[in-house]
């Protein structure tokens, strides 16, 4: 950190609960800082517990030296983010509150806590076989996009298409959260860390030298206990 006469993270998020949310029930500091991830550029992500506060929202400030993101609920309106979270795979809040230190409780951040550490062990709902299907065929395109691609303006997004496309096909077919930008590469290595180096490899060979082989050769091995690619014989919204 550049700014030594600021605040520890502690500190600024003790004081920024006490001045801003002196009645709440409960309160977390999570993110980068409570990770050991931290950067001159991190955030301190505080969520608040408040009974009194009629619906959840979420607010951006810079005080005590930091830039701060508030998350803010009441005692149930969490709920409703836990389950957005989990339909969508993406377990932001439920991550927030399992990996985050208690800044002030009055008896009810062990309860909640619980739910999303369940929440987290349990993983996301498993895919169908017809979201399988679809989700291969659009890998398939993409990927057949980028095998036939020789305009290196147009390679560089359909890349980025892709490598999107694979991280999730990989992740959700073995039933693990996804994530976007920077936690994709940390939701790849908390499932496998040898096969989240491969795909970083992969890409990273790509997009210095253009040489596609590799990523290529990492769809295909994906793609083929499912079958491989799909294309003759797939439809959507047919009746």
């Amino acid at each position: 950190m550049t700014n030594l006469n600021r605040l520890t993270p502690i500190e600024a998020a003790h004081q920024f609960v006490n001045e801003h949310f002196p009645n709440c029930k409960g309160a977390l500091l999570a993110g980068s800082v409570v990770r050991g991830e931290a950067t001159e550029k991190s955030d301190l992500d505080i969520v608040i517990f408040d009974k009194n506060l009629r619906t959840s929202y979420r607010e951006s400030l810079i005080e005590y030296g930091w830039h701060i993101e508030v998350f803010a609920h009441n005692l149930t309106s969490y709920k409703q983010f836990f389950k957005m979270d989990y339909e969508r795979a993406r377990p932001s809040m439920p991550k927030m509150v399992s990996e985050g230190i208690v800044l002030k409780d009055d008896g009810i951040i062990e309860s909640i806590k619980k739910e999303a550490n369940d929440l987290l062990h349990n993983g996301p709902q498993e895919w169908s076989e017809e979201t399988i299907n679809t989700k291969r065929y659009f890998l398939s395109d993409a990927l057949d996009d980028f095998i036939g691609s020789t305009n290196r303006s147009e390679e560089l997004f359909i890349a980025s298409a892709l490598a999107e496309l694979l991280s999730e096909f990989v992740l959700r077919t073995n039933r693990q959260w996804i994530g976007t930008s920077k936690w994709v590469y940390r939701s790849l290595k908390d499932y496998d860390e040898e096969f989240a180096n491969q795909f970083v490899k992969a890409f990273d060979i790509f997009y210095k030298t253009g040489n596609k082989g590799q990523v290529i050769e990492l769809a295909d091995n994906v793609l083929q206990p499912f079958g491989g690619k799909l294309f003759d014989g797939f439809s959507l919204g047919k009746r």
